[in-house]
């Protein structure tokens, strides 16, 4: 009798891949980072071939890590870093191109001309989203226009997809060309309402529809694994966006829950059930998840640059040998010392949507240290949650009670206790940390029975620790204050 789930979490510095027992506890986890590509400034690339090869990898030694065979596995579940886009031909599978990163800037032109020309309203209504080079339909026609492909795409010989697709088609080697619906909403190609791709988008962004996959439920078996791969023809029946999969891991099922991933950028979405809420304050409407042909609609706000920064501390300063020093260099000093650091290396995301935004660290002194600057970049996290969570209670009309926290910077205990005192409220951090992985797995699981229902989800989380703030109010505003100084300098720097 199969006792796992295996989770494929393809990220955007590394693929992971994790085994989940029935009370959604690991049983095994395998993790591989992969090159970042640079080949212009604000352009970001990946190498497909590099992303499959890392994800296969991890399965197997997930697998071999937990004891396990293929035998001992119900299902396989996706979750992946959303927006990304590959090209590839369809007879072969081989990629057209390195795949287009979601923090990718280079289609900022193209979106300034399409805003000018006054389509933002009717994407808006649409999509749920901005015309922006955060999502895919741009970084495709970029791709389309680059080799010369639309001939070809309108005959269905080049296929398009975010990183899911693409892992699905390798997969079932071959045998399916499909995505779920809280992929699709993130291309700007999606009616989020019609639950269809619409023409008139594809006409704007020239994107042939023969190109696309087939957009299906979010949990239900799309095809097997060819058995070469890991041993056994294995259902591959959950499938959802990284961010999605993160707030159904965390149980986020009742209307006005909302969870935080603190990743690579940080991502904060709100469950508002089967209405689709439109934003008036910079954040997007998207879809969570789709089960039984019922859609769940969040609010989201999206930080391109989270746990990044901590990154370009260790990659770009060379101050930290490793990402996980960066609390230790903090702790060394009470607080940042007036130093703010605004880490918009690719723009600002929500609620600001500037592609031309740069970062900048404001306020060093003579005094200044490396743990200042240190603590600046950690607390730069919980700064940009801040300023989502009150675009976000904006349109909601709501009071937030708590916010459920995931992601590899949650470890951090004082950012979860800053990030509480910024928002006045609990911040719960759960025993299972790896929530985007296991909301892939519980997608899957309950596609194929394995868990009989969200009750299975809610019962199986668990409580690691809570923070509760502790700043007084003036305190909490004047450093809000000095903040929204900081972010008003960076705007508008690369134009």
């Amino acid at each position: 009798m199969a006792r796992f789930v295996l989770a494929l979490d393809q990220g955007t510095t590394s693929s992971r891949s994790i085994l989940f027992r029935k009370n959604g506890r690991i049983a095994g986890v395998a993790q591989r980072e992969f090159p970042q590509l640079f080949p212009s400034p604000g352009h970001v690339e990946h190498d497909p071939e590099a992303i499959w090869q890392s994800q296969i990898r991890t399965a197997r030694a997930a697998i071999k890590k937990a004891k396990a065979t293929a035998a001992d596995i119900n299902a396989i579940g996706i979750t992946n870093q959303r927006e990304t886009v590959v090209l590839w031909d369809a007879d072969t599978g081989k990629p057209i191109d390195n795949a287009y990163v979601w923090q990718s800037r280079i289609t900022a032109a193209q979106c300034e001309r399409l805003k000018r020309k006054g389509h933002e309203d009717m994407v808006r209504s649409k999509t749920g989203l901005v015309i922006d080079p955060y999502f895919s339909a741009t970084k495709i026609r970029a791709l389309l226009d680059k080799h010369k492909l639309r001939a070809a795409a309108r005959r269905g010989k080049i296929l398009a997809g975010t990183i899911d697709t693409f892992l699905l088609y390798r997969l079932t080697g071959g045998a399916v060309h499909a995505t779920d619906y809280s992929n699709a909403s993130r291309t700007l190609l999606f009616d989020i309402h019609k639950l269809d791709w619409d023409q008139e988008l594809l006409d704007l962004f020239g994107v042939p529809r023969a190109m696309l996959p087939e957009v299906r439920d979010s949990s239900g078996v799309f095809g097997h694994s060819d058995k070469k791969l890991l041993g056994a023809e294995l259902p591959i029946a959950g499938v959802a966006g990284d961010q999605q999969a993160a707030t159904f891991g965390q149980g986020c099922f009742r209307e006005g829950m909302v969870k935080n991933t603190y990743g690579t950028g940080c991502f904060l979405l709100m469950n508002t059930g089967e209405r689709a809420v439109e934003s008036k304050h910079g954040l997007l409407t998207t879809i969570g998840w789709g089960i039984d042909g019922k859609i769940t609609y969040c609010l989201e706000g999206s930080i391109f640059v989270g746990g990044a920064a901590v990154q370009w501390l260790r990659d770009g300063l060379g101050i930290l040998k490793s990402s996980s020093e960066v609390e230790k260099l903090a702790a060394k000093v009470d607080d940042a010392g007036g130093v703010y650091f605004v880490p918009a290396f690719v723009g600002l995301g929500t609620p600001h949507w500037d592609p031309y935004a740069r970062g900048a660290i404001f306020g060093l002194e003579r005094g200044t240290t490396r743990a200042h600057i240190a603590r600046a970049t950690v607390e730069s996290l919980a700064y940009q949650t801040s300023d989502v969570v009150t675009a976000m209670l904006q349109d909601a009309s709501l009071k937030l009670k708590e916010l459920r926290v995931d992601g590899g910077a949650t470890v951090n205990d004082s950012l979860m206790q800053f990030q509480s005192d910024l928002l006045g409220v609990r911040v719960k951090r759960p025993v299972v940390s790896e929530t985007t992985a296991l909301g892939a797995a519980y997608l899957a699981g309950l596609g194929t029975g394995f868990w009989k229902s969200t009750k299975d989800v809610t019962d199986n989380w668990a409580l690691d620790r809570e923070f509760t703030s502790s700043l007084k109010p003036a305190k909490r505003k004047k450093l809000l204050a000095g903040w929204n100084r900081a972010v008003e300098r960076v705007q508008g720097w690369a134009e």
